[in-house]
């Protein structure tokens, strides 16, 4: 693999370029802005570096991109990856401007930088270098490109009804993981569940003027009352069933999560909190990190928020709620539940209205032989043995491919980012060092699934 290597090196500054005008097309899904210019976008580079591409569109959503192309081996792997990303706002936070891609301390900033457009950009990179120096890939490849990742997949579960025979292969690749604060390779098997919902509470036709508060019902309080009954001060969620379907850890993940680094109290440092949730630390905070579900509010909307005074009486309150889940956790499952919760808390009246399609939680199994090959691959390529986490804290649209495709999807490690890339922050970045080498680790792993 010297060769390939040298060539990744001789030619960095065009990787460079290429994730560069990535990263200076602003697709925020969340706020409709230039998804169909970023699409046409990926079509053009993946056209450019010898893969025949299309959009695959579903009416009004984003389209999703793919792009294949044949190998020597008749081996096929799928390579997911979004080209959307987060909205960039508070802008003030940004040192330089999020869509004007900037280079400097040996980092490149701009939003997306890391989350996803760096994955792309590193795996395209690699198979462009496997054609200039072998004249063909190892193996065949095919990229799935989604839209709105970023705005919890509503869509994918009907493109993949309608395409997914397109991505028919052996196995498939997810956003890439990176590596640890040691330089150890991370390899994710799974993702927890979402339920994300918004909860609406009206109390009457128009606001008033607050005079009146003690005759005339208040929105935000009866939401706020709703909320209180959801969850106990010790973190414990009270709707009646919540946990009957949760899956117990088997023992070889907890076996993996017991090898995984401490690294917690970097965090710990870096958000500025005196402590965990429970005082947790160790094994029993990677357990509650990737293993706990969740009832989180992530907003509330009501009255005046404003500078100065307005006395008014909120006539509508909004909260958003997303709930993690983790095996055997169904969506549907927690949204009836919930239904029936407040109901018998006597809130008939707060409306639940889901906001992004449903994901169920999705985990494979350690002892799949691709989780084998991929930390194999790993330990090659970094020389030190891979950690493997058995599910991810977070939640991408795996389930909506799960259904349709019946091979295993895992993160392996070759991510462009590290634990420091402000991903979902101001000041996204990647740090350059780790893009070539993310380029190298992919350009290893096709060879190696060509050759296993």
């Amino acid at each position: 693999m010297q060769d390939i290597y040298r060539y990744i090196d001789a030619h960095f500054d065009e990787a460079v370029a290429l994730l560069t005008r990535l990263v200076r097309q602003p697709s925020v899904s969340a706020q409709n802005w230039g998804l169909g210019e970023m699409a046409d976008l990926c079509v053009t580079e993946l056209r450019d570096a010898g893969f025949p591409a299309r959009r695959l569109d579903l009416g009004a959503a984003p389209a999703l991109v793919i792009g294949e192309a044949a190998g020597r081996s008749p081996r096929r792997l799928m390579w997911y990856s979004h080209y959307d990303v987060q909205p960039a706002e508070p802008l003030e936070l940004w040192d330089t401007p999020p869509f004007e891609p900037t280079q400097r301390d040996g980092k490149l900033f701009g939003r997306g930088a890391s989350d996803n457009k760096g994955d792309f950009a590193a795996r395209l990179w690699a198979l462009r270098a496997l054609r200039a120096v072998r004249g063909e890939l190892p193996a065949s490849v095919v990229f799935l490109l989604e839209g709105e990742e970023e705005s919890g997949s509503p869509n994918l579960p009907a493109l993949m009804r309608q395409y997914g025979p397109l991505f028919a292969a052996e196995a498939g690749l997810l956003e890439a993981s990176g590596v640890s604060q040691d330089g150890r390779p991370a390899l994710t098997l799974g993702v927890r569940g979402l339920l994300y919902i918004e909860l609406a509470v009206r109390t009457a036709v128009r606001d008033a003027h607050s005079a009146y508060a003690s005759v005339l019902p208040a929105a935000v309080w009866r939401l706020n009352w709703a909320l209180s009954t959801l969850k106990a001060p010790d973190e414990t969620i009270l709707i009646p069933g919540f946990y009957d379907r949760v899956r117990p850890w088997q023992e070889d993940e907890l076996d993996a999560l017991r090898a995984t680094p401490n690294e917690e109290e970097t965090q710990r440092k870096e958000m500025g909190i005196k402590d965990f949730l429970g005082g947790v630390r160790g094994l029993e905070y990677h357990k509650q990190l990737l293993g706990r579900p969740t009832c989180n509010i992530c907003g509330i909307q009501a009255g005046y928020n404003g500078p100065g005074l307005k006395t008014v009486l909120p006539c509508e309150a909004r909260a958003k709620l997303d709930f993690r889940l983790v095996p055997n956790q169904r969506p549907e499952d927690i949204l009836e539940k919930l239904r029936r919760h407040l109901d018998a808390q006597g809130f008939s009246d707060v409306e639940i209205h889901p906001i992004a399609a449903h994901e169920a939680p999705v985990r494979v199994p350690i002892s799949d032989p691709f989780v084998g090959f991929c930390a194999r691959v790993s330990e090659e390529y970094a020389g030190k043995p891979a950690i493997i986490h058995p599910s991810s804290a977070g939640t991408i649209g795996v389930s909506a491919m799960a259904d349709v495709l019946s091979y295993p999807m895992i993160s392996a490690s070759g991510g462009a980012g590290y634990w420091g890339s402000n991903v979902h922050a101001p000041n996204e970045h990647i740090r350059l060092s780790d893009f070539a080498h993310a380029i190298k680790y992919h350009a290893l792993l096709l060879q190696r699934f060509a050759e296993s």
